[in-house]
């Protein structure tokens, strides 16, 4: 059953529903769902289902993994902002990235090789230093990787 009603300058489309809906008797009728179409409103009268929250066991994981970042976790160093500039010293912005290598490192205190991804930079670093000092200046802990 429709009715229209005219308030003022809008009109409004009502729809009520005779027969009963399979429901809960618990939950009644508590309102009506509204939309507003280009000046016209349209209403029905729609049963409020209650539905019991159910808790996610595990976290929400996104379908793409993260990617991991161009900065080098030993020296800190990062892309750098620039300038392209062209024959006609047209300047247009880029990013200078880091060289940064996969690159399997002997540990000795845990007598085993670390697989980093470090910049060529902290290589020779660790190689002049050693692995285990440039770690603890870092702060970084290689018994997790």
């Amino acid at each position: 059953m429709a009715t229209l009603a005219t308030v003022g300058s809008s009109s409004v489309l009502r729809f009520n529903k005779t027969e009963p809906l399979k429901t809960n008797p618990s939950s009644p009728f508590l309102g009506f769902v509204t939309s507003q179409l280009s000046g016209i409103k349209i209403s029905c009268n729609l049963p409020v289902v209650v539905a019991p929250l159910k808790s996610i066991s595990s976290p929400f994981t996104p379908a793409l993994l993260p990617v991991a970042r161009r900065i080098c976790p030993f020296t800190g160093k990062k892309a750098n902002k620039a300038n392209k500039v062209s024959f006609s010293n047209h300047k247009t912005k880029k990013l200078q990235f880091v060289n940064l290598q996969y690159k399997k490192v002997w540990w000795e205190a845990g007598k085993r090789y670390v697989k980093l991804r470090l910049s060529t930079k902290a290589l020779k670093t660790i190689e002049k230093n050693g692995l285990d000092a440039v770690a603890k200046k870092a702060g970084i802990d290689l018994r997790k990787e």
